[in-house]
């Protein structure tokens, strides 16, 4: 037998979730099977596909957060890191502290996880694998294609739904 590390979660205290909408919220499904005791707090942003930039269009966060509370924020897919670093700045100052962050995604790629890490010292982030690059246009390679749309059905112009992105 091994050491392993773990957090205690206080019941009376539950875990604070925050899915950036939309595709976030099919993690959130996972995680309320793992978490029955939690609040949930949505964010929605939009990115801007000439700029990369990521613009809220819904926040629901508490006025105030404690820096001992425990947040997990979810999100299938960290490309370059904006949508993400916008929400933890926007956590944070709230009174969250890097530290009791945790990040669920699918998948990752190094931009994200570069920018996240030097940003939020002792954030956590745990991803199911690592996308080495982006394209040009800041989109993961290979990747999942709109982790949004492949969730709930929805496809560009009525195209067919493929299983795997045409990038």
């Amino acid at each position: 037998m091994g050491l392993a590390e773990a957090t205690v979660i206080d019941p009376y205290r539950p875990i604070k979730v925050v899915p950036i909408l939309r595709a976030g919220l099919v993690l959130l499904e996972q995680a309320q099977t793992l978490m029955p005791f939690h609040e949930t707090y949505h964010v929605g942003y939009v990115r801007d596909e000439v700029t990369l930039q990521a613009r809220a269009y819904l926040n629901k966060l508490p006025a105030r957060l404690s820096s001992d509370d425990l947040i997990l924020v979810t999100d299938p897919m960290l490309a370059t890191g904006g949508t993400m670093v916008q929400v933890l700045r926007d956590i944070v100052a709230r009174g969250a502290s890097s530290f009791n962050i945790r990040v669920v995604c699918i998948v990752a790629a190094p931009p994200a996880l570069k920018t996240l890490s030097e940003q939020f010292p002792g954030l956590r982030i745990y991803t199911g694998i690592i996308d080495a690059e982006l394209n040009e246009n800041g989109y993961i390679i290979p990747g999942l294609g709109d982790a949004g749309d492949r969730a709930f059905g929805n496809t560009p112009n009525n195209a067919p739904h493929l299983p795997f992105p045409s990038q």
